[in-house]
Protein backbone atom coordinates (compact mmCIF):
# COMPACT_ATOMS: atom_id res chain seq x y z
CA UNK A 1 0.00 0.00 0.00
CA UNK A 2 1.73 3.53 -1.09
CA UNK A 3 0.73 6.94 0.89
CA UNK A 4 2.08 10.70 0.11
CA UNK A 5 3.53 11.83 2.93
CA UNK A 6 5.80 15.40 2.95
CA UNK A 7 5.52 15.60 -1.10
CA UNK A 8 7.29 12.23 -1.29
CA UNK A 9 5.40 8.66 -1.94
CA UNK A 10 6.30 6.04 0.58
CA UNK A 11 4.70 2.59 0.96
CA UNK A 12 2.82 2.26 4.18
CA UNK A 13 3.54 -1.54 5.56
CA UNK A 14 1.09 -3.91 6.02
CA UNK A 15 2.97 -6.12 8.90
CA UNK A 16 6.09 -6.33 10.61
CA UNK A 17 8.93 -8.71 10.80
CA UNK A 18 10.55 -9.77 14.02
CA UNK A 19 14.17 -9.81 13.83
CA UNK A 20 15.87 -11.74 17.16
CA UNK A 21 19.45 -10.60 18.10
CA UNK A 22 20.72 -9.30 15.23
CA UNK A 23 24.05 -8.99 16.73
CA UNK A 24 24.37 -12.38 18.06
CA UNK A 25 22.44 -14.95 15.43
CA UNK A 26 23.89 -17.94 16.86
CA UNK A 27 22.06 -17.08 20.42
CA UNK A 28 18.87 -18.81 18.49
CA UNK A 29 19.96 -22.03 18.13
CA UNK A 30 21.58 -22.46 21.74
CA UNK A 31 18.38 -20.47 23.24
CA UNK A 32 15.75 -22.91 21.54
CA UNK A 33 15.71 -26.01 23.78
CA UNK A 34 16.30 -24.41 27.44
CA UNK A 35 13.39 -21.76 26.19
CA UNK A 36 11.23 -25.01 25.62
CA UNK A 37 11.51 -26.89 28.39
CA UNK A 38 11.17 -23.59 30.57
CA UNK A 39 8.23 -23.03 28.60
CA UNK A 40 6.96 -26.44 29.41
CA UNK A 41 7.83 -26.58 33.01
CA UNK A 42 6.02 -23.12 33.44
CA UNK A 43 3.06 -24.18 31.78
CA UNK A 44 2.68 -27.77 33.58
CA UNK A 45 4.13 -26.30 37.11
CA UNK A 46 1.37 -23.57 36.70
CA UNK A 47 -1.26 -26.06 35.83
CA UNK A 48 -0.54 -28.43 38.17
CA UNK A 49 -0.87 -25.62 41.44
CA UNK A 50 -4.21 -24.25 39.80
CA UNK A 51 -5.52 -27.92 39.60
CA UNK A 52 -4.53 -28.70 42.83
CA UNK A 53 -5.90 -25.06 44.31
CA UNK A 54 -8.92 -26.38 42.84
CA UNK A 55 -9.36 -29.83 43.83
CA UNK A 56 -8.17 -29.14 47.28
CA UNK A 57 -10.59 -27.97 49.55
CA UNK A 58 -7.91 -27.45 52.20
CA UNK A 59 -6.86 -24.94 49.91
CA UNK A 60 -9.85 -22.92 49.37
CA UNK A 61 -8.46 -19.47 51.20
CA UNK A 62 -7.67 -16.01 49.92
CA UNK A 63 -4.12 -16.91 50.22
CA UNK A 64 -4.38 -19.65 47.43
CA UNK A 65 -6.93 -17.69 45.80
CA UNK A 66 -4.20 -14.92 45.07
CA UNK A 67 -1.44 -17.39 44.01
CA UNK A 68 -4.16 -18.86 41.74
CA UNK A 69 -5.01 -15.43 40.02
CA UNK A 70 -1.03 -15.26 39.74
CA UNK A 71 -0.46 -18.42 38.49
CA UNK A 72 -3.12 -17.49 35.61
CA UNK A 73 -1.45 -14.12 35.09
CA UNK A 74 1.83 -16.04 34.23
CA UNK A 75 0.18 -18.66 31.98
CA UNK A 76 -1.37 -16.01 29.92
CA UNK A 77 2.30 -13.93 29.49
CA UNK A 78 3.75 -17.14 28.54
CA UNK A 79 1.45 -18.11 26.05
CA UNK A 80 1.40 -14.64 24.21
CA UNK A 81 5.24 -13.97 23.72
CA UNK A 82 7.09 -17.64 24.00
CA UNK A 83 5.29 -19.79 21.28
CA UNK A 84 6.09 -16.90 18.82
CA UNK A 85 9.81 -16.82 19.68
CA UNK A 86 10.31 -20.56 19.22
CA UNK A 87 7.99 -20.09 16.23
CA UNK A 88 10.80 -17.26 15.01
CA UNK A 89 13.69 -19.82 16.03
CA UNK A 90 12.69 -23.26 14.62
CA UNK A 91 11.14 -22.34 11.77
CA UNK A 92 12.33 -18.31 11.09
CA UNK A 93 8.53 -17.59 10.48
CA UNK A 94 9.01 -13.84 11.81
CA UNK A 95 6.28 -12.18 9.74
CA UNK A 96 3.75 -11.22 12.72
CA UNK A 97 0.01 -8.89 11.32
CA UNK A 98 -0.15 -5.54 12.79
CA UNK A 99 -3.44 -6.27 14.57
CA UNK A 100 -1.26 -9.36 16.24
CA UNK A 101 1.42 -7.42 17.07
CA UNK A 102 -0.60 -4.70 19.24
CA UNK A 103 -2.30 -7.16 20.96
CA UNK A 104 0.81 -9.21 22.36
CA UNK A 105 1.70 -5.50 22.69
CA UNK A 106 -0.95 -4.79 25.12
CA UNK A 107 -1.44 -8.22 26.83
CA UNK A 108 2.75 -7.89 27.52
CA UNK A 109 2.16 -4.31 29.31
CA UNK A 110 -1.24 -5.31 31.09
CA UNK A 111 -0.64 -8.70 32.59
CA UNK A 112 3.25 -7.54 33.72
CA UNK A 113 1.42 -4.90 35.58
CA UNK A 114 -1.17 -6.70 36.67
CA UNK A 115 1.73 -9.27 38.10
CA UNK A 116 3.44 -6.59 40.11
CA UNK A 117 -0.12 -5.52 41.09
CA UNK A 118 -0.48 -8.95 42.65
CA UNK A 119 2.58 -8.93 44.01
CA UNK A 120 1.50 -5.98 45.86
CA UNK A 121 -1.80 -6.95 47.63
CA UNK A 122 -0.02 -10.50 48.65
CA UNK A 123 2.32 -8.35 50.51
CA UNK A 124 -0.82 -6.90 52.09
CA UNK A 125 -1.51 -10.31 53.19
CA UNK A 126 1.04 -10.85 54.91
CA UNK A 127 1.72 -8.09 56.59
CA UNK A 128 -2.28 -8.51 57.57
CA UNK A 129 -1.13 -12.17 58.72
CA UNK A 130 1.95 -11.09 60.63
CA UNK A 131 1.29 -7.90 61.74
CA UNK A 132 -2.66 -8.14 62.79
CA UNK A 133 -3.15 -12.22 63.10
CA UNK A 134 -6.34 -11.56 65.02
CA UNK A 135 -7.97 -9.24 62.51
CA UNK A 136 -6.84 -11.44 59.75
CA UNK A 137 -9.98 -13.61 59.10
CA UNK A 138 -11.94 -10.43 59.13
CA UNK A 139 -9.93 -8.27 56.66
CA UNK A 140 -8.31 -10.87 54.27
CA UNK A 141 -11.59 -12.71 53.12
CA UNK A 142 -13.07 -14.11 49.72
CA UNK A 143 -14.92 -10.39 49.43
CA UNK A 144 -11.39 -8.84 49.97
CA UNK A 145 -10.01 -10.98 47.37
CA UNK A 146 -12.83 -10.36 44.32
CA UNK A 147 -12.26 -6.68 45.41
CA UNK A 148 -8.57 -6.90 44.95
CA UNK A 149 -8.72 -8.91 41.66
CA UNK A 150 -11.36 -6.41 39.83
CA UNK A 151 -9.54 -3.53 41.27
CA UNK A 152 -5.56 -5.32 39.50
CA UNK A 153 -8.29 -5.55 36.21
CA UNK A 154 -9.72 -2.82 36.07
CA UNK A 155 -6.57 -0.37 37.18
CA UNK A 156 -4.16 -2.11 34.41
CA UNK A 157 -5.93 -2.77 31.86
CA UNK A 158 -7.62 1.00 31.75
CA UNK A 159 -3.71 2.08 32.91
CA UNK A 160 -1.69 0.40 30.07
CA UNK A 161 -4.40 0.88 26.81
CA UNK A 162 -2.87 4.25 25.82
CA UNK A 163 0.06 2.10 25.17
CA UNK A 164 -0.89 -0.02 21.72
CA UNK A 165 -3.53 2.98 20.83
CA UNK A 166 -0.35 5.62 20.91
CA UNK A 167 1.78 2.72 18.75
CA UNK A 168 -1.44 1.89 16.48
CA UNK A 169 -2.22 5.66 15.81
CA UNK A 170 1.50 5.96 14.33
CA UNK A 171 1.94 6.25 10.48
CA UNK A 172 4.80 3.34 9.54
CA UNK A 173 6.50 3.78 6.33
CA UNK A 174 8.77 1.22 4.54
CA UNK A 175 11.05 -0.36 7.17
CA UNK A 176 8.79 -2.92 9.01
CA UNK A 177 12.05 -5.15 10.74
CA UNK A 178 11.39 -5.09 14.37
CA UNK A 179 15.09 -5.74 16.49
CA UNK A 180 13.28 -7.38 18.64
CA UNK A 181 11.29 -11.26 19.44
CA UNK A 182 8.62 -8.96 20.76
CA UNK A 183 6.40 -6.35 20.04
CA UNK A 184 8.18 -4.29 22.68
CA UNK A 185 6.37 -0.67 22.83
CA UNK A 186 9.56 1.35 21.86
CA UNK A 187 10.81 -1.22 19.32
CA UNK A 188 7.97 -1.05 17.07
CA UNK A 189 7.45 2.60 17.72
CA UNK A 190 10.84 3.81 16.76
CA UNK A 191 9.74 2.06 12.86
CA UNK A 192 7.47 5.22 12.48
CA UNK A 193 7.79 7.93 10.53
CA UNK A 194 5.91 10.42 12.96
CA UNK A 195 7.40 11.98 16.30
CA UNK A 196 7.31 9.32 18.98
CA UNK A 197 7.76 11.50 21.97
CA UNK A 198 4.03 11.22 23.90
CA UNK A 199 4.80 7.03 23.25
CA UNK A 200 8.00 7.31 25.27
CA UNK A 201 6.68 9.89 27.85
CA UNK A 202 3.61 7.81 28.55
CA UNK A 203 5.36 4.11 28.73
CA UNK A 204 7.78 5.81 31.09
CA UNK A 205 5.45 7.63 33.25
CA UNK A 206 2.61 4.84 33.07
CA UNK A 207 5.56 1.69 34.29
CA UNK A 208 6.90 4.23 36.88
CA UNK A 209 3.76 4.94 38.21
CA UNK A 210 2.41 1.18 38.11
CA UNK A 211 5.24 -0.61 39.00
CA UNK A 212 7.10 2.15 41.09
CA UNK A 213 4.04 2.51 43.51
CA UNK A 214 3.52 -1.11 43.71
CA UNK A 215 7.45 -1.65 44.57
CA UNK A 216 7.18 0.77 46.90
CA UNK A 217 4.11 -0.28 48.99
CA UNK A 218 5.69 -3.87 48.42
CA UNK A 219 9.00 -2.24 50.30
CA UNK A 220 6.52 -1.11 53.14
CA UNK A 221 4.76 -3.92 53.63
CA UNK A 222 7.75 -5.71 54.55
CA UNK A 223 9.39 -3.60 55.94
CA UNK A 224 6.57 -3.38 58.74
CA UNK A 225 6.57 -7.29 58.76
CA UNK A 226 10.28 -7.52 59.52
CA UNK A 227 10.13 -4.65 62.31
CA UNK A 228 7.23 -6.86 63.53
CA UNK A 229 8.71 -10.21 63.61
CA UNK A 230 12.16 -8.88 65.43
CA UNK A 231 9.37 -7.96 68.50
CA UNK A 232 8.30 -11.73 68.64
CA UNK A 233 9.50 -13.23 71.59
CA UNK A 234 7.49 -16.20 71.96
CA UNK A 235 10.07 -19.53 71.00
CA UNK A 236 10.03 -20.08 66.89
CA UNK A 237 7.64 -16.82 66.41
CA UNK A 238 10.41 -15.63 64.16
CA UNK A 239 10.96 -18.18 62.67
CA UNK A 240 7.81 -19.35 61.30
CA UNK A 241 6.72 -15.84 60.76
CA UNK A 242 9.58 -15.38 58.42
CA UNK A 243 8.55 -18.80 56.52
CA UNK A 244 5.01 -17.75 55.70
CA UNK A 245 6.33 -14.55 53.86
CA UNK A 246 9.73 -16.03 52.80
CA UNK A 247 8.03 -17.22 49.12
CA UNK A 248 6.82 -13.95 48.37
CA UNK A 249 9.79 -11.95 49.29
CA UNK A 250 11.80 -14.31 46.89
CA UNK A 251 9.74 -14.29 44.09
CA UNK A 252 9.24 -10.43 44.54
CA UNK A 253 13.09 -10.00 44.80
CA UNK A 254 13.11 -11.80 41.58
CA UNK A 255 10.68 -10.40 40.02
CA UNK A 256 12.15 -6.42 40.74
CA UNK A 257 15.71 -7.50 40.67
CA UNK A 258 15.22 -8.97 36.42
CA UNK A 259 13.22 -5.39 36.05
CA UNK A 260 16.26 -3.37 37.60
CA UNK A 261 18.98 -5.39 35.28
CA UNK A 262 16.82 -4.69 32.15
CA UNK A 263 16.47 -0.80 33.03
CA UNK A 264 19.80 -0.79 33.25
CA UNK A 265 21.06 -2.43 30.22
CA UNK A 266 18.60 -0.05 28.89
CA UNK A 267 20.31 2.92 30.20
CA UNK A 268 23.75 1.93 29.74
CA UNK A 269 22.74 0.42 25.72
CA UNK A 270 26.19 2.04 24.64
CA UNK A 271 28.07 -0.27 26.83
CA UNK A 272 26.02 -3.88 26.69
CA UNK A 273 25.25 -5.73 23.59
CA UNK A 274 21.77 -4.35 22.25
CA UNK A 275 20.91 -8.18 21.84
CA UNK A 276 21.34 -8.35 25.84
CA UNK A 277 18.12 -6.41 26.75
CA UNK A 278 16.02 -8.64 23.92
CA UNK A 279 17.15 -11.32 25.52
CA UNK A 280 16.26 -10.36 29.12
CA UNK A 281 12.97 -9.17 28.01
CA UNK A 282 12.13 -12.53 26.70
CA UNK A 283 13.47 -14.70 29.91
CA UNK A 284 11.44 -12.23 32.15
CA UNK A 285 7.78 -13.75 30.31
CA UNK A 286 8.92 -17.15 31.09
CA UNK A 287 11.41 -17.71 33.81
CA UNK A 288 8.96 -16.20 36.82
CA UNK A 289 6.39 -17.84 35.25
CA UNK A 290 8.56 -21.79 36.25
CA UNK A 291 9.65 -20.38 39.72
CA UNK A 292 6.71 -19.03 41.10
CA UNK A 293 4.90 -22.54 41.56
CA UNK A 294 7.87 -24.10 42.07
CA UNK A 295 8.66 -22.16 45.17
CA UNK A 296 5.32 -22.19 46.39
CA UNK A 297 4.91 -25.92 46.02
CA UNK A 298 8.64 -26.27 47.65
CA UNK A 299 7.71 -24.07 50.45
CA UNK A 300 4.80 -24.29 51.23
CA UNK A 301 3.88 -26.99 53.55
CA UNK A 302 0.17 -27.18 52.38
CA UNK A 303 0.41 -26.93 48.95
CA UNK A 304 2.82 -29.74 48.94
CA UNK A 305 0.79 -32.14 50.85
CA UNK A 306 -2.16 -31.12 48.54
CA UNK A 307 -0.10 -32.16 45.47
CA UNK A 308 0.89 -35.28 46.94
CA UNK A 309 -2.60 -36.09 47.95
CA UNK A 310 -3.64 -35.41 44.20
CA UNK A 311 -0.93 -37.69 43.13
CA UNK A 312 -1.95 -40.88 45.72
CA UNK A 313 -5.50 -40.52 44.38
CA UNK A 314 -4.60 -40.81 40.36
CA UNK A 315 -2.58 -44.23 40.98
Amino acid sequence: MTAQQNGTISIEVSDFLLNCFVRSPSWQLWLSLPLSLLFLLAMGANAILLITIRLETSLHEPMYYLLSFLSLLDIVLCLTVIPKVLVIFWFDLRSISFSACFLQMYIMNCFLAMESCTFMVMAYDRYVAICHPLRYPSIITDQFVTKAAIFILARNALMTLPIPILSARLYYCEDNVIENCICANMSVSRLSCDDVTINRLYQFAGGWTLLGSDLILIFLSYTLILRAVLRLKAEGAVTKALSTCGSHFILILFFSTILLVFVLTHVAKKKVSPDVPILLNVLHHVIPAALNPIVYGVRTQEIKQGIQRLLKKGW
